[in-house]
């Protein structure tokens, strides 16, 4: 790992906790996909699998920005530890419950129950603020995260598939929930860098997402989870109709691999210019790397569209945690950082559904227009949206990279 990098865990406890937000990450690409897994193994009924699925996505979307509030007003310790038993009740009931053929509805009332996961990547980026704010490593911090992030959503579904179907259909949601208990509760347990709660200012406060700037962040990234679902879904689709379709995998993990190279690389530069500006471009990039899908006709060159096509996500994703800081309160950030990924799962979703609509009706070749408009769309919002990204909010310090100039001009 470069040395920049590096530097980063010197600081006491950081390689800890770091290690513990990667274990309680994995159930993040392991959960969803292994309960299909599991329930069309065990009914034969993918639309069954495909709705639970997205109602536990749904209700981390609609639970998770909550949880995190929750986290910002009393602590880590306090909430996640609740939070997670009560997700974990809820996996061993669905569980239970897929094995025993139990009525449908105790299906989606246990996968209602999971979304209470907490997101353990805020709560992982919230402690390297608390370490590195107002220096140029949390930049560095927040592009190794982007990094583990893919690393999760390379191997964890990969994973996920191989147990239940060469071991038992439950072993990848129960290899999920074990990942997630431990990770939690081994997060929690150290409390040396566990960030400050603030009680009353997050009350006085209300809601993170009344900030303008994060709004448009929001929305912007429910258009951009959109391409991921749409994206997913319609790989498979195009492997399957060229009889690959256990090709499918690597082909979309090399389209992670293409966002956790830049990740890397992205991490080891030392920026310059409005952040805001270098948002939009990623943003802009993300939308236009969709167009080479309408014309690929082959898995390999699907394979090289998909891996130039995530050089963007890393990047983006790195210079929105930046920009989360400038435009919501100290006391709010856990909760401003969860709303993206609420975003980005609600798109997921959307992408999900709207895709699978287009490849009954047209093939899938013609499923990657829905990646494609949603990329015009993510565009588009963050065009008009970019004189909000422009207005910090009051009494807020600044991005990191600002502050590293005026950390560099000062010496000077």
């Amino acid at each position: 790992m470069p040395s920049p990098y590096r530097a980063l865990f010197t600081a006491p406890g950081s390689k800890a906790f770091s290690a513990a937000g990667f274990l309680g990450r994995m159930p993040l690409s392991m959960m969803g996909i292994g309960v299909v897994t599991m329930v069309s193994q065990l009914t034969g009924r993918y639309g069954l699998a495909g709705a639970l699925s997205a109602t536990i996505a749904l209700a981390a979307a609609l639970l998770g920005p909550q949880i995190s509030r929750m986290v910002d007003v009393h602590g880590q310790r306090r909430v996640l530890r609740p939070a997670t038993l009560v997700a974990l009740a809820a996996a061993a009931g669905l569980l239970l419950a897929a094995h025993f053929a139990w009525p449908e509805w105790v299906l989606f009332v246990c996968a209602v129950g999971i979304g209470t996961v907490p997101s353990l990547g805020a709560m992982v980026r919230a402690r390297w603020a608390a370490l590195y704010r107002g220096t140029p490593k949390l930049h560095i911090a927040y592009s190794f995260e982007s990094v583990v992030d893919e690393v999760c959503f390379i191997f964890g579904p990969i994973i996920s598939i191989g147990l239940s179907t060469v071991w038992f259909p439950e072993a990848g949601p129960l290899l999920a929930a074990c990942f997630l208990a431990v990770g939690v509760f081994w997060l929690t347990a150290q409390r040396a860098t566990e960030p400050e709660p603030h009680p009353r200012g997050q009350r006085d406060r209300g809601s993170a997402l009344r900030s303008p700037g994060l709004q448009v962040l929001v929305s912007t990234f429910v258009a951009t989870g959109t391409i991921f679902g749409a994206v997913d879904v319609v790989t498979v689709a195009f492997a399957d109709e060229r009889g690959h379709k256990g090709a499918a995998s690597l082909v979309l993990a090399l389209y992670a691999a293409g966002s956790c190279l830049a990740g890397i690389v992205f991490g080891l530069l030392r920026l310059k210019g409005s952040p805001e500006r270098r948002w939009l471009l990623g943003v802009f990039m993300m939308g236009v790397s969709m167009i080479p899908l309408l014309l690929v006709g082959n898995l390999p060159s699907l394979a090289v569209a998909l891996f130039v096509a995530g050089l963007a996500i890393a990047p983006t994703m790195i210079t929105t945690m930046s920009l989360i800081e400038e435009h919501v309160p100290r006391a709010q950030l856990t909760e401003g950082m969860t709303w993206i990924s609420t975003g980005l799962a609600v798109g997921v979703a959307l992408g999900s559904s709207l895709a699978g609509w287009v490849i009954d009706a047209a093939g899938a070749r013609a499923g990657y227009g829905v990646p494609a408009v949603s990329g015009a769309v993510a565009v588009a919002v963050g065009f008009l949206g970019y004189r909000r990204l422009s207005r910090p909010a009051p009494g807020r310090g600044g991005t990191v990279e600002q502050h590293s100039e005026r950390e560099e001009r000062h010496v000077a």
